[in-house]
């Protein structure tokens, strides 16, 4: 069974429409907030013991269901489609939050979504190094080049200066390095 079987089958039990999932992660066309990003999230989510299972699951599979580079209500919009969960839609919103929150900002099962979103920032050098290539992608056609590094380089400066770029203890204890090391080499 792939992943994407494995997604598809969870996906059923907590009721959410596959297809109608695929059809909002292809719309518009990006280039790093596709369904891969999503199971990738999920690659992580499945590592993790989680007290709100349901919850935490429906909020990785909705959580970029729209997305258009450069708009300020994606998070909202996401959470709108992923249903009437109160849970569910607070974790989506956090994610609007990405590098402004500290560790006890959010409860642990939060940070731990939170961290399951951010492992790019952790992964190998070339899987980050596409991820830079894609985020690039999506949004230089929409702010301009020279508006693009302003501003990407302003995001993860500041990602580099925090104390801690994740949450929880176990994604910092895994991940924290490494981001850091890709943080530096994409600032060169």
């Amino acid at each position: 069974m792939t992943t994407v079987d494995v997604l598809k089958s969870l996906s059923a039990v907590a009721g959410v429409d596959w297809a109608a999932l695929e059809r909002a992660y292809a719309t518009p066309p990006r280039a790093y907030h596709t369904l891969e990003h999503v199971l990738e999230v999920a690659r992580h989510w499945a590592q993790e013991t989680w007290a709100q299972p349901e919850q935490t699951f429906r909020a990785v599979l909705f959580h970029d269901a729209v997305y258009v580079a450069g708009r300020s209500d994606n998070e909202q919009k996401s959470a709108d489609l992923s249903g009437d969960d109160p849970r569910v839609r607070e974790l989506i919103l956090l994610t609007a939050k990405h590098g402004r929150l500290k560790p006890g900002d959010v409860d642990e099962e939060a940070a731990k979504f939170l961290d399951c979103d951010m492992a790019i920032l952790g992964a190998e050098p070339d899987a980050f190094a596409l991820y830079q290539q894609q985020i690039a992608r999506e949004y230089e056609p929409v702010v301009g080049h020279d508006a693009y590094v302003v501003g990407r380089a302003k995001f993860l400066r500041g990602l580099l200066e925090k104390e801690r770029i994740f949450l929880s203890d176990r994604f910092h204890a895994r991940l924290d390095a490494r981001a850091r090391d890709n943080l530096r080499r994409a600032l060169k």
